[in-house]
């Protein structure tokens, strides 16, 4: 971070002794006046109220001894200058108050929304049997703590079965849409033999609640995983969902590009049949990382996306909650902190036998 953005809480007090200095250092009729009512104003900004009430103080005293000294206190534009700093100065600590109040409304929506995705978005437990889970969900507007993206966990009587999505569109919609599939997804998860059956049950009740209805842009991509409690495979369907990584005992990432491609959910009527059901190897001491396109597609100032592969391989992580916070520490640090789109991330590391 800049030298200046550390120590942003000098500046009231730099902007006094700047005014003093100029006053006293340049012709008697030439007034600093500007930098007196600064002061107390970027103290209401920047520092607690006794900090702003202390910058007018001072600002006030600064240019009464100024007056004083040049012997302007008794005129009607010393008055006047004195009268402004003073005027402005007590209008600051209201600004104060009033960007405090602004604060407290703001860290109380946070709560608010942040408890909204504890209830849609649920934490899943951290091991199933010998499966360690880890998820992480990242806002790009951080006051609204949830937005489009979606993950979901699901101990099933035919395994563990996950789902990773993203809502395309804008708005609370995206919010009401992201509660109605994992709503299904949990109950389809647990009754539906395959999950082709799992995602024609999400397509439809998408559809019946209007989510792919009057817009096109408005459709959901997801990926379902499917892991047997006994056995060292995987199966998965895409639909029109960024291919899942599974990286492997040794470092080495591998893509699991779907056999064939697959529209999103909402948008299955345009393409007859079923998304295919694509089984993978899934031996102990792998991971599988499910992930929404807001990972590849963050961009660093030359417009460079990231490679979630090159940062993924080669590494050691000692679980799944590690190696996504290693991802996001990379994210974050390839972005240079801006990011445009919503993440949602779940890791699903196979424990040694």
């Amino acid at each position: 971070m800049p030298w200046f953005l550390r120590h942003l809480r000098l500046v009231p007090l730099l902007l006094l002794a700047t005014g003093v200095l100029i006053d006293f250092y340049t012709p008697p009729h030439f007034s600093p006046e500007a930098f007196y009512v600064a002061a107390p104003m970027t103290a209401a900004a920047l520092l607690s109220l006794r900090a702003t009430i202390l910058a007018g103080i001072g600002a006030c005293a600064a240019d009464a001894a100024s007056l004083t000294h040049f012997g302007f206190l008794d005129n009607s534009s010393g008055q006047g200058e004195l009268a402004t700093v003073a005027t402005v100065s007590t209008f600051a600590v209201v600004v104060n108050r009033l960007m405090r109040y602004r604060d407290v409304r703001l860290q109380s929506a946070r709560e608010i929304a942040l408890a909204v995705q504890r209830a849609v978005l649920p934490r899943p437990p951290a091991a199933i049997g010998p499966l360690r889970i880890a998820v992480r969900y990242q806002a790009a507007v951080r006051e609204a703590q949830i937005g489009g993206d979606l993950y979901g966990v699901q101990d099933t009587p035919y395994g563990v079965r996950c789902l990773v999505g993203d809502v395309r569109g804008k708005g609370m919609e995206t919010v009401k849409t992201v509660d109605v599939v994992l709503g299904v997804f949990r109950e389809a998860a647990e009754d539906e033999p395959t999950l082709t059956r799992v995602a024609a049950r999400l397509e439809r009740a998408l559809l019946r609640e209007g989510a792919g209805d009057a817009r096109p842009e408005e459709f959901v991509t997801a990926v379902l995983a499917e892991l047997p409690s006994s056995g060292d495979e995987l199966r998965l369907v895409s639909r029109g969902h960024p291919p899942p990584l599974l990286r492997e005992r040794r470092g080495r990432v591998r893509t699991l590009e779907p056999s064939e491609p697959s529209l999103p959910l909402c948008l299955g009527e345009l393409s007859p049949g079923e998304a295919p059901t694509d089984t993978v190897r899934f031996p102990p001491g792998a991971t599988l990382l499910l992930y929404t396109d807001g990972l590849t597609e963050a961009k660093d100032r030359t417009g460079t996306f990231f490679d979630p592969v090159a940062a993924l391989t080669g590494e050691d992580f000692p679980g799944p909650d590690e190696l996504l916070d290693t991802l996001l520490t990379d994210v974050g640090r390839h972005t240079g902190g801006r990011i445009t789109d919503d993440m949602a991330l779940l890791a699903i590391t196979r424990g040694e036998s």
